[in-house]
């Protein structure tokens, strides 16, 4: 018997330094204007609520999210391209919920792009809304995207 965990079980654990690398290659295969590392090592040194979702010995997602002021934000919330539309990402936004609620918030908040329409529907599905839109909020090609906000009421 292996203590290894499979793609049956997932663990969800505390994303550290060690895991920038496989971070980073998730991000840059999933965005066309990816984080860079230093962004991902700054969360990490800034405590944030960084979390990984590992399958087996491959880490497959990862998330982002500050607390504070009786709120909570997503900052990033990314499944590896190859592992997507197999329940991680639901598992990942159950687990920023349930650390949304530890920290006591009142609210959860996101920013999706419009052109992200399962990310958006992912978000939908676990209760959040649109709150509002923040033009021209991110990088895309050819020139800018807007942001929607999303919240979800804890």
């Amino acid at each position: 018997m292996s203590s290894v965990p499979d793609t049956l079980y997932p663990l969800i654990r505390r994303m550290n330094a060690d895991d920038l690398d496989r971070v980073c290659e998730i991000e840059q295969a999933a965005y066309p204007f990816p984080w860079t590392r230093g962004i991902f090592a700054d969360c990490i040194r800034a405590a944030y609520d960084c979390t990984a979702l590992q399958a087996g010995s491959r880490l497959i997602a990862y998330a982002i999210q500050s607390h504070g002021a009786g709120e909570s934000h997503l900052l990033n919330l990314c499944v590896a391209p190859r592992w997507q539309r197999q329940g991680y990402g639901k598992l990942m936004i159950g687990h920023a919920i349930r650390q949304a609620r530890l920290q006591q918030s009142s609210s959860l908040f996101l920013e999706v792009r419009p052109s992200n329409t399962s990310g958006i529907r992912l978000y939908e599905q676990n209760g959040f809304f649109v709150v509002g839109k923040r033009p021209a909020y991110y990088r895309a090609v050819g020139g800018r995207e807007d942001a929607i906000v999303m919240r979800l009421d804890i």
